[in-house]
């Protein structure tokens, strides 16, 4: 735990100033330099925090004022006449401060204990029980508090460090000791070498990786309370670091194979990942508030049961810094919750948009569909046109080869067919311009009335033409009959009363002969063509 601080604050001229705090445990007091604007570089800034801050010697430049003040719960570090923006911090180091201090002395005490302990074992002259057992009793005491974590990790190790020097002199029991403790060790180290060495090879075949990840979480559980040296821990560490990384990349990786061949996400997953991201750490966050509550819960109750005022004074100290733990990390759930119900709108809003978008797709698709449809239909119908023109065309001309005179009627059948047939492309053009105006669900519905109204004025057309060959058939035969018995009269029943006339009667009487011959013809049959 850091018992320097730094950051920006203002004077009571509202001076921009750099302040920087210093603890000193064993005195209970709190150094307070002040640093004007002007003599606060960018670069002295810069390493009072990085550098001044984590305890690197640093001269300080003239211009500064220094002020100490007493560490209590309930006066603030600060002066009345220093003000600084982040008061939740001066509040935080505050309450750690006052802990670090109670811890101080509690080494303190027990260093002095210790310190009897060496003045005995160096009197001694032979291996002493009674000893050893005080000096272990005095080592559990130590450890108990190493495990509340009441005593400091550097108080601890000096602890340790000095009664392992003792338990050392204590002839050959110590020796032993560590003898099997390094045994020990290294066969931790060994079985969990083993253990992760098969994790490692099955994440590089491929294997499915969730239960891998159970097994190393399993492990690091146990590594937790393995009995290790200082060497043995930190390298059985980097190789569980290496397998849990190893196992992340591979599922990274099998993650963005199956998403789409690793190109760029969607707007949707994209934020999708994030709103995912995000609920997990608010779990995250959720769980460690209630290990601290627990913790808090322990501390209350242990309170109660304390052996003496020192100890009570470090559980008081404890628990106000749980309690503000606690008030920072709900700050930061709030703000993750109110994130939350954000990415939740906007998730919601991406949605409508997707699907939005996924129906004009559609509807495009369809629109571009129904078009290909329509003009192979066109192109379809245009190609039987063609071959019934030809046929038509045919047609026209064996008429026309057998009577002249019936050319105006192949005129007059030509000019049907072309008509019907440039009605029913018109129509056709029509069903094909309304069909490309269609949006929505209709469009296939759209298709079918389209294809349907070309079949029609097809078949329409069809029809005309058929009329109208039936009709110049009637035609034909209506004329052909009176054109022949016009010829068969001229033929027999006209030439013998002329003879006759020239020979018996006078010039005069001749025209009364002649009367059916100039019925004969029939004239009136030609005036009745249908043109």
């Amino acid at each position: 735990m850091k018992t320097k601080l730094v950051l920006w604050g203002t004077n009571a001229q509202d001076e921009r100033v750099l302040i920087a705090l210093e603890l000193r445990p064993k005195d209970n007091k709190v150094d307070v330099y002040t640093f004007p604007e002007s003599v606060a570089t960018e670069e002295f800034s810069q390493k009072m925090m990085n550098d001044w801050r984590n305890d690197a010697p640093l001269e300080f430049p003239e211009g500064f004022s220094k002020s100490e003040r007493e560490l209590t719960i309930t006066e603030s570090l600060l002066p009345e006449d220093l003000k600084v923006e982040r008061s939740d911090v001066i509040l935080r180091a505050q309450t750690e401060w006052a802990f670090v201090v109670l811890s101080t002395k509690l080494s303190e005490a027990y260093q002095h204990e210790l310190a009897e302990f060496k003045e005995r074992v160096e009197k001694l002259e032979s291996f002493d029980d009674e000893l050893w057992a005080g000096l272990k009793n005095f080592w559990d005491k130590v450890q108990v508090q190493v495990r509340e974590r009441n005593l400091f990790r550097e108080h601890a190790d000096m602890l340790r460090d000095h009664t392992n020097a003792l338990f050392t002199r204590m002839k050959e029991m110590r020796n032993k000791l560590d003898e099997d403790f390094q045994r020990r060790s290294k066969d931790n180290m060994a079985r969990f070498f083993g253990t992760l060495e098969e994790i490692e090879n099955k994440i590089k075949e491929g294997l499915r990786l969730q239960p891998l990840f159970d097994k190393l979480k399993e492990l690091q559980r146990e590594f937790r309370d393995a009995e290790f040296t200082r060497e043995h821990r930190s390298k059985v560490w980097e190789r569980l670091d290496s397998a849990f990384k190893s196992a992340k990349g591979q599922r990274e990786e099998s993650h963005a194979g199956g998403g789409g061949g690793g190109g760029e996400a969607s707007p949707g997953e994209r934020l999708q990942r994030r709103f995912d991201g995000l609920v997990s750490a608010i779990d995250k966050m959720e769980q460690s508030i209630r290990r601290d509550r627990e913790e808090l819960d322990f501390q209350n109750r242990r309170i109660a049961s304390t052996d003496g005022q020192l100890e009570a004074q470090i559980r008081q100290a404890k628990i106000k810094m749980i309690e503000e733990r606690i008030r920072s990390k709900e700050e930061k759930l709030h703000e993750m919750n109110t994130t939350r119900v954000d990415l939740e709108k906007r998730l919601a809003q991406q949605r409508d948009r997707d699907a939005k978008r996924a129906e004009r797709d559609k509807l495009e698709e369809a629109k571009k569909h129904a078009q290909e449809k329509i003009a192979q239909e066109i192109k379809a119908a245009a190609v039987a046109r063609e071959a019934e023109e030809e046929k038509l065309a045919k047609a026209a001309e064996a008429i026309s080869s057998e009577k002249g005179k019936k050319k105006p009627k192949k005129d007059s059948l030509l000019g049907a067919i072309s008509t019907t047939l440039g009605e029913t492309l018109e129509d056709a053009v029509d069903t094909v311009k309304a069909v490309a105006e269609v949006v929505g669900d209709k469009v296939e519905e759209a298709v079918e009335n389209a294809v349907e109204d070309i079949k029609e004025a097809w078949q329409e057309a069809k029809e005309a033409v058929a009329e109208a060959q039936e009709e110049e058939t009637v035609a034909e035969t209506a004329v052909e009959e009176p054109v022949a018995e016009a010829e068969a009269a001229e033929e027999t029943p006209v030439e013998e009363p002329i003879a006759e006339a020239v020979a018996e009667t006078p010039a005069e009487e001749a025209p009364a002969a002649t009367e059916p011959a100039e019925e004969a013809p029939a004239a009136p049959a030609e005036e009745e063509k249908p043109e």
